[in-house]
């Protein structure tokens, strides 16, 4: 199941124990690698912080390490892609279930996606693996790609 994450995770774009201070940090370090990788276009940066402002990715997992999920429109999109980063401390993201309650996010799936089936599909997908509290422990504690690529087999 989760082998479709790995089908678009490019090893050149994940960042493991980051010590990213916010989530506009993050997004633009990853969203950063996405756009030299060729996934995206220079306007996908702002265009996730501005969504990300106003649509809260967030995903309360009532756990210490939440989940963000930042994306935005496929106008910005040249090819999916995601890219990932785990956080040596959390930082606050908007809760997706109550927008103006700061969440702690230990994980973050930058999604560039340019059809909406792969992203409905894709958004299942990362559904699946955050319920799974053995994976997302891996995940938490992975120091290779080869540890983020068992931890999402």
């Amino acid at each position: 199941m989760t082998n479709h994450l790995m089908a678009f995770l490019n090893p050149e774009a994940i960042e493991l124990q980051s010590n990213a201070k916010s989530n506009v940090e993050i997004i633009r370090i990853l969203a950063g690698k996405l756009e030299r990788l060729g996934y995206v276009k220079p306007s996908y940066a702002d265009a996730v912080v501005a969504r990300e402002l106003s649509l809260p990715t967030g995903l309360p997992l009532r756990r210490k390490d939440n989940v963000a999920v930042p994306h935005t429109d496929p106008e910005h999109v040249i090819r999916t892609g995601i890219a990932f980063a785990t956080l040596t401390s959390p930082i606050p993201f908007g809760n997706m279930e109550f927008p103006d309650e700061p969440l702690p996010v230990g994980f973050v799936f930058l999604l560039a996606i340019d059809d909406k089936n792969t992203q409905i599909e894709t958004l299942q997908q990362i559904m699946t693996t955050i319920q799974n509290a053995d994976a997302m422990e891996r995940l938490k504690q992975a120091r290779t790609l080869a540890d983020v690529e068992a931890a999402l087999a």
